[in-house]
């Protein structure tokens, strides 16, 4: 795990919230080794050729996991029926909820796939 990532985690109070954080962010960093781990906007993010991916923050009630709005739009309903709340391009998994990682890796892959020839940060 990145020094960043470290240090982000270190910031969590609930030690129950930060182990769950690592462990969704060991889990991305095994499955994805090619992307790239930062922080910035204070949460831990992935990228791929300096493009968004995915990232991840923390508050009292759940963990959000951010996606741009196309990536939002395709697996919304997929979303919905795991049990998260979504909004306009957050997905809220409650810190009682399950991770459902194989649904992540998917949305991972969808976005690594669909924006392998953007050079821009966000999508356009």
């Amino acid at each position: 795990m990145s020094p960043e990532f470290e240090r982000y985690l270190a910031t969590i109070d609930q030690p129950d919230h930060q182990l769950r954080v690592r462990s969704v962010l060991t889990g991305v960093q095994a499955a994805f080794p090619a992307l790239h781990q930062r922080v910035a906007w204070h949460q831990p993010m992935f990228t791929d050729h300096g493009t968004f991916v995915i990232g991840f923050s923390v508050s009292q009630h759940h963990l959000a996991v951010a996606l741009e709005g196309p990536t939002m739009a395709h697996f919304r309903d997929r979303l919905v029926a795991a049990g998260y709340h979504s909004g306009k391009r957050l997905a809220r998994i409650g810190w009682d909820q399950p991770v459902d990682r194989a649904l992540l890796a998917e949305i991972i892959q969808f976005v690594v796939s669909a924006k392998a020839d953007v050079s821009s940060f966000w999508w356009a």
